[in-house]
């Protein structure tokens, strides 16, 4: 930290410990660094202190503090924002220690407890902040641990080990290694069928139906069929003849079940404990999964759900609810929600008889991302099927400008309700949420790999955008190009996420790896579950805080040959660390126009990112220049509006934060007038002043190194 920066004067730094039970760090204490630390490493913290509030009333005496003394303040939850804005206050409100999370399924007339009404923190029947296993006390809650937290956090490798090997088979050494290693934990679990038609072969291996190295496991015809389930976070690689990489997962002895209690029925109390064994409901034989979906309308309620995900346990079981509601802390990240929803799944019907459970996840994005994804739009995995992050949000607690405490739904302040779903960062400080979340049993996902060569990266993208025109909720998918370091193959990874089973996601598989214009360097699209998954992205991108960052985005209404052939042009000129993105938009996300995210927004076909990262000394003026160069000129015909809230990044020019909200800006700046009349809350993507004029962002972000 450079010197010259103020700290907080003695006098008001015991005023403020004095005002607020969480931990207070100066400047100059050695814990300020690791709680004012952004993912960016091109931002300088000019702030005076950090507050770590345990709640909303403690925001609010921060809140009010600050507005006493004349002091600017900034919110901090812990997501990979790059602007700065959340370290650009003289004091920085750090979120993390807002951890409560709970899971509740809906009432019999669908409605949902509020917020207001819930147990405080630590009374009996709390969840304070996540099952046992991935709980932190409030005693170890130090720089140290969460520094750990942080580094454990942004650990992907569990995504896919196979792809993990893939981009990384030098080890610790290699090019973009700067995560510990996997842990390989090599546990196969298989449950006994009830009822079997006869059967000859089972393939158990990951990869495309046509592939010709798919190990098959032989079926006894007099006896059951036993499905072996294998864990797809260990599996053994095997060369094919033309160089390319199949994952094959070996046969493995049964386990004992036998005595085994239901997840959802542990006499010890322990959430846990289902994940020492097999669970006690046998699974029906994945043989007849085909026709049980096909008799279904949705092939979601007949699907096998991963019960863990460390170990992969396999059950059939129909959801009971559509979905359900989830209370978690601003300090609650979305890793962290999705490693409770994977704990703590709910009550399901299994079918095999008795009961199961099924995890429940919110629609977030696919990276580890904070929590004001929430209020600022928020697209992933499970958005086409249930919109982005913001459409589910049922209910907020607020901490306001002046200092007040509310709740905010569409029964209670309809206006900043309006507003707080995609400008919420602008408009207040929320310090818990309360979002809808949805059964996602199992996922059939995973990564197609090729070599970028700019002759066949224009057929490849053409063949990708053809073959999910016309796809249904279920799928996402997305196709990157990603720059590898000079003299190092650059790479085209295509990625799906099916929201169901094997049985019904494999027809898109085939007809995306149908594509012959080059030999497919990985293919390792099999059934997982959805917490692996979501660290997908993350995982290619192979992100490292500290790095210097820069992203822009756009929404586009269509993916023309001429842009397709100019993208492959831009992009082969890159440096590396500079990755591009396009993911398929429509779907559910058209469906929500009660929010501030205007409708033409929802319409695109595809979003679109730039998404670059460099060392911190290294200097290319191309890693911001290629990135404003194609998002700003080269898809400019087929842009529409201003990108999702939720990508907006460095230093972003005014006129693109404003398209954000199209026809609904005047709308939300009457509402930012009335909850926020002086621009308390400045800091942060609003680019106006108290009066109503534009800035440029240089004088509302933080101060950036030199590039």
């Amino acid at each position: 930290m450079a010197s010259n920066f103020p700290s907080l004067s003695d006098v008001l730094y015991q005023e403020l410990r004095s005002t607020v039970r969480g931990d207070t760090y100066r400047r100059d204490d050695p814990s300020f660094l690791d709680y004012s630390r952004m993912f960016n490493g091109d931002v300088k913290v000019s702030s005076m202190a950090v507050v770590c509030p345990l709640d909303a009333p403690d925001v609010s005496q921060v809140v009010l503090f600050c507005r006493k003394h004349s002091i600017s303040v900034s919110v901090k939850a812990g997501g990979y924002g790059t602007a700065g804005w959340a370290v650009g206050g003289d004091i920085i409100i750090d979120l993390c220690k807002i951890t409560d999370i709970d899971i509740e399924p809906p009432a019999p007339d669908g409605s949902f407890i509020s917020i207001r009404d819930m147990s405080s923190l630590g009374s009996k029947g709390k969840v304070k902040a996540g099952p046992p296993l991935l709980d932190i006390p409030d005693a170890a809650t130090s720089s140290k641990r969460r520094r750990e937290d942080d580094n454990e956090l942004r650990s992907y490798d569990l995504a896919s080990v196979t792809v993990s090997d893939f981009l990384h088979p030098g080890g610790s050494s290699a090019p973009f290694a700067d995560r510990p290693p996997a842990t390989r934990r090599r546990l196969y679990y298989a449950a006994p069928a009830l009822e079997t038609p006869p059967m000859s072969t089972y393939s158990v291996t990951s990869g495309s139906s046509h592939n010709p190295n798919t190990t098959l496991l032989s079926s006894n015809s007099h006896g059951p069929f036993i499905p072996m389930v294998s864990n797809p976070l260990d599996s053994n690689l095997t060369s094919m003849d033309d160089g390319a990489i199949t994952a094959v997962a070996p046969p493995s002895p049964l386990p004992d079940i036998s005595s085994k209690p239901s997840p959802c029925l542990s006499s010890s109390g322990d959430p846990f404990s289902y994940l020492d064994d097999a669970p006690n409901n046998p699974a029906p034989p994945v043989a007849s999964t085909s026709r049980l979906a096909q008799s279904m309308p949705n092939a979601l309620f007949a699907t096998p759900s991963f019960l863990d995900s460390s170990t992969n346990i396999l059950t059939y079981a129909m959801p009971i609810y559509s979905h359900a509601f989830m209370t978690f802390g601003a300090g609650k990240r979305q890793k962290e929600i999705d490693q409770f929803s994977a704990a703590n799944p709910l009550e399901a019907m299994s079918l095999a008889g008795g009961r199961g459970a099924v995890p429940y996840h919110i629609p977030s994005a696919a990276h580890p991302v904070g929590s004001a994804i929430m209020i600022s739009g928020g697209f992933g995995f499970l958005g086409r099927l249930h919109g982005l992050s913001s459409d589910n949000l049922v209910e907020a607690e607020v901490v306001l400008a002046d200092g007040r405490i509310i709740f905010v739904s569409h029964k209670e302040h309809p206006e900043l309700w309006w507003a707080l779903r995609g400008a919420g960062p602008a408009l207040g400080v929320v310090t818990r949420y309360k979002a809808r979340a949805y059964p996602v049993p199992v996922v059939f996902a995973g990564n197609l790999i090729y070599r970028f060569h700019r002759a066949t990266a224009p057929s490849l993208i053409k063949h990708f955008r053809d073959c999910v025109k016309g796809a249904p909720r279920e799928l996402y998918a997305n196709v990157l190009l990603t720059a590898g370091p000079a003299g190092q193959d650059s790479l085209v990874v295509i990625q799906m996420c099916y929201i169901g089973p094997k049985v019904k996601g494999q027809e898109f598989l085939q007809a995306i790896s149908s594509w012959d214009g080059e030999r497919c360097l990985l293919n390792e699209v099999d059934e997982k579950s959805f917490l692996h998954q979501q660290d997908s992205v993350a995982q290619v991108l192979r992100g490292k805080a500290g790095n210097k960052w820069f992203i822009r985005s756009a929404l586009i209404s269509s993916l023309p040959d001429d842009i397709v052939n100019k993208t492959v042009l831009q992009f082969a000129d890159t440096p590396v660390g500079c990755t591009w993105l396009f993911e398929l938009a429509g779907g559910a996300l058209g469906d929500f126009e009660d929010n501030c995210i205007p409708k033409a927004q929802r319409q695109a076909s595809f979003n679109v990112a730039a998404l670059h990262q460099w060392d911190i000394e290294f200097q290319d003026p191309r890693c911001v220049h290629s990135a404003e160069e194609w998002i700003a000129e080269t898809l400019a015909p087929v842009t529409l509006g201003g990108p999702l809230p939720s990508f907006l990044g460095r230093q972003e020019p005014p006129g693109r934060v404003i398209a954000c909200y199209g026809e609904n800006w005047a709308k939300l700046c009457e509402v930012k007038k009335k909850y926020d009349p002086d621009n308390f809350f400045r800091s942060s993507f609003w680019p106006l002043n108290a009066e109503g004029e534009i800035i440029e962002p240089e004088e509302h972000e933080p101060q950036h190194i030199e590039f």
